[in-house]
């Protein structure tokens, strides 16, 4: 499993190893992280470079006799931009598939992406299912473009590759070190929100996510699969809940704002990065993963207020 030191890879380790038919967990990372044991194993490597990628999945993952694997290492942080970021979340996944169609042990892929590939908009549906339209803005920031691309990389290969493959398009996972721009948005006592806009957000706990993952990693269905977290509600009322107050403000004034908090807090939270969700929501429609994959929300966040 490549990100296995990100919170929700250190859920999906755990759900794993709970499941006593898997044999060895493989953990991949960028940093110095130890975490073996008699069915677990961890290895950091740089997976932008050509050699370390060959190394890993000809070497220690067929050694490993590895069957699935699940790829969920990319950049959390939003203001990072470049080649060096666009290798590590584009470039990596590509070498990284690539490499396990030529591992005959490997038959299962399984891609973690975002619901925030899609295009959001004022008009068409108000719930998304996976033919929806994706955001292929060329002025979009690179944070979503790059995911967008990876999300492409993969499924372009459903059908084609002799792997299986399944892209997960998970609601926002709102927990802390998860990159989610909604948490680093609550994490000031207020949040200003576009005045005369409250739309519906779905968010899902790491716990959620990483059921859908395991059910994933555990079945032959292919192609692309929406999951939805068990919380839907207005943006108000998600600032509410997270012990917050907000503050309408006009529209035009919330990028700047945004930016000089970035400047002067550390904080993440990128509205152009969040503009037409603010406005028009983004609702998923999850049926493929309840109907093909089994999955059901059943852990809602756990709301501080």
């Amino acid at each position: 499993m490549a990100g296995a030191t990100t919170p929700l890879g250190q859920v999906v380790t755990r759900r794993l190893l709970d499941d006593r038919a898997v044999e060895k967990v493989l953990e991949v990372g960028a940093e110095p992280f130890v975490g073996t044991g008699a069915r677990r194993d961890y290895h950091d490597c740089d997976l932008t470079r050509d050699r370390s990628v060959h190394d890993l999945v000809h070497g220690t993952a067929r050694d490993a006799r590895v069957d699935t694997v699940i790829h969920l290492a990319l950049h959390r942080n939003a203001s990072d931009e470049g080649a060096r970021v666009h290798d590590r979340n584009v470039e990596a996944t590509r070498r990284l598939l690539l490499a396990c169609e030529g591992v005959e042990g490997i038959r299962r892929f399984v891609y973690v992406s975002s619901t925030a590939v899609y295009a959001v908009r004022s008009t068409g549906s108000c719930l998304l299912d996976e033919d929806a339209a994706l955001e292929f803005d060329p002025a979009a920031p690179q944070w979503l473009r790059d995911r967008v691309e990876a999300d492409v990389t993969v499924g372009t290969r459903v059908g084609t590759s002799r792997l299986s493959i399944a892209v997960l398009r998970l609601a926002e996972v709102f927990a802390p070190a998860m990159g989610s721009q909604l948490w680093d948005y609550v994490q000031t006592r207020v949040c200003l929100r576009p005045l005369g806009f409250d739309p519906m957000l779905n968010v899902i706990s790491l716990e959620d996510a990483a059921r859908a993952i395991v059910l994933a990693a555990r079945s032959p269905e292919v192609g692309v699969f929406n999951v939805a977290g068990a919380d839907t509600l207005p943006l108000s009322r998600l600032v509410a809940r997270s012990g917050r107050r907000d503050i309408p403000v006009p529209g035009p004034l919330l990028a700047p704002l945004y930016r000089l908090r970035a400047e002067t807090t550390g904080l993440e939270f990128r509205y152009d990065l969040n503009l037409r969700r603010f406005h028009f929501g983004n609702q998923v429609d999850d049926a493929r993963a309840r109907d093909l994959l089994g999955y059901r929300p059943a852990h809602p966040i756990a709301w501080p207020a």
